[in-house]
């Protein structure tokens, strides 16, 4: 819990007692805690899992400048890439629940229409490079790339026209997320990682297969070498 340090330092502990705010059990006394919001005494308080992230340090100043405008370009494309997901897991569920292929196709086109007319004016507004980092985040969130899920959804000739499209603007739709072997990609989510930690987002865990410490511990080899 993000305020249980504070719990200990600050807030009154609430004894459930008899007497003097104390358990007899087996001839030993026994201190329960009331935490805020729970209605039931515990023993102990378990706190949330703490990262312990490096101090950023950059080799240049063009470094360091690189990863700030990155940093606000990822940041701000990431509310659209974890929409996407949450539209995507809430499509796949409905769809579930179809057993007409006609249903199943009138549905997702009902749903795609909704995602462009709620959002389209804002992804126009996007530049190539933050265009090309929401696709990247897609894949992210979803473990799909955007052509694939275009092709999933509509047919694989939209995909098709799609992704020619995207490259006239320098945007290629089965760009995947590899943090692994794109040292872009694993800045990105090191921007992330500590914007989930200061609580600027929330972060959704991604299905693809990557640690954040053990890509740390690469880059940081790779970059001193």
């Amino acid at each position: 819990m993000k305020y249980s340090i504070f719990l200990f330092l600050w807030l009154p502990f609430v004894l459930f007692a008899q007497e003097d705010n104390l358990i007899e059990q087996d001839s030993t006394e026994v201190e329960y805690v009331f935490v805020a919001g729970d209605s039931i005494p515990q023993k102990s308080i378990y706190l949330d899992e703490v990262m312990i992230l490096d101090k950023l340090s950059f080799k240049s100043k063009a470094d360091k400048r690189r990863y700030l405008i990155l940093g606000r370009k990822t940041l701000k494309v990431y509310p659209y890439a974890k929409l996407a997901a949450d539209r995507l897991n809430a499509l796949n569920t409905r769809l579930n629940t179809l057993d007409k292929k006609r249903d199943k196709k009138k549905y997702a086109k009902k749903v795609q229409k909704y995602i462009e007319e709620e959002f389209s004016d804002e992804l126009k507004k996007l530049t190539k490079t933050e265009g090309q980092i929401l696709v990247k985040l897609i894949h992210r969130q979803t473990g799909k790339t955007t052509f694939d899920l275009i092709k999933e959804l509509r047919s694989g000739w939209r995909a098709f026209w799609f992704n020619n499209t995207a490259y006239l603007f320098n945007i290629s739709l089965k760009r995947e997320y590899d943090p692994e072997n794109v040292e872009e990609d694993y800045l990105i989510e090191d921007i992330l990682i500590r914007a989930w930690q200061n609580g600027r987002l929330k972060l959704v865990k991604s299905p693809l297969n990557f640690e954040y410490f053990k890509l740390s511990n690469k880059w940081a080899t790779t970059t001193n070498n």
